[in-house]
């Protein structure tokens, strides 16, 4: 058996890859440089390093041949939302020639709801190539990751401030890292029972001010939310994802989710944060 990982050396890959590793299956990564810091930390853990370009799609095709499962992504935050409709178009030709029996897709949760989000509607663009390139699958939609916080991580230690340009009433569906790359080895361990689904996943749903109040107990000081208008955001992409958020949200079914997949543990925001900011 053998696993193969996009983007390793970033957060959802590298989360998919340390739980396979934690599951005892073997996994190769597909990386832009093998001499750079983070490809060579994977390498002394024990992870295969192929080269490969989801853009160019050079050096996917070997790196496919012989998986018995595949974890792709996109991103638009490189170059945009064209590159990522790109980088699906490289990745699935490739999964084609190299006769890939399985592959998971991680796109985002509510790209298949039309909420004109660009990076939701890039990222849908891809799924409907993947449903239609005769490829077994499964399509996973994270929702919001914990460590998104992380990028304001000096406000919130500092200062005792979470900015958030969302109500801090708003109730907000969240993923842990860790849950993505442990819900990924379920699926991988049993693909035939999810062939051709789309998943939405969280790991919790809290407010903003929840958020704040758990922070607190963790750091032992007063953590307020403090929310501002999503329309301040340079990204019209980002701009328009925290408007959907804060009118709509995303609906993942976290009780019947939590109920069919327990042997992912499902991490809460305030379980994570001890683990973040604990001392």
């Amino acid at each position: 058996m053998t696993y193969v990982v996009l983007g390793a050396t970033g957060g959802q890959g590298g989360a998919v890859a340390a739980e396979l590793l934690e599951a005892d299956l073997p996994v190769r990564a597909v990386v832009r440089d093998l001499e750079s810091k983070r490809a060579q930390e994977l390498s002394t853990r024990g992870i295969e390093l192929v080269t490969g370009d989801m853009v160019s799609g050079d050096g996917l095709v070997d790196a496919f041949v012989g998986a018995t499962g595949v974890f792709a992504l996109t991103t638009p935050f490189e170059t945009g939302v064209d590159a990522e409709i790109t980088q699906g178009t490289a990745i699935l030709d490739a999964a084609r020639l190299a006769g890939v029996p399985y592959l998971v897709f991680s796109s985002v949760a509510s790209a298949d709801r039309g909420t004109g989000v660009p990076h939701f509607e890039s990222k849908y663009r891809v799924e409907q190539a993947l449903g239609d390139s005769g490829i077994p699958y499964t399509i996973v939609g994270p929702t919001y990751f914990y460590d998104n916080l992380l990028g304001s991580v000096d406000a919130v230690t500092a200062a005792g401030i979470l900015p958030i340009a969302m109500p801090a009433d708003t109730p907000l569906q969240q993923l842990s890292r860790r849950d993505l790359g442990r819900f990924v080895v379920e699926l991988f361990r049993d693909p035939t029972s999810h062939v051709d689904e789309r998943i939405d996943i969280a790991s919790d749903s809290l407010t903003p001010d929840q958020m704040a109040a758990a922070l607190s107990s963790v750091l032992t000081r007063e953590v307020n939310a403090e929310s501002y208008d999503p329309e301040r955001i340079s990204s019209p992409d980002m701009s328009a994802m925290f408007g959907f958020l804060s009118r709509e949200g995303y609906q993942v079914d976290i009780p019947a989710l939590h109920h069919r997949f327990p042997a992912v543990g499902w991490q809460s925001f305030a379980e994570w944060a001890a683990i973040q900011f604990g001392t």
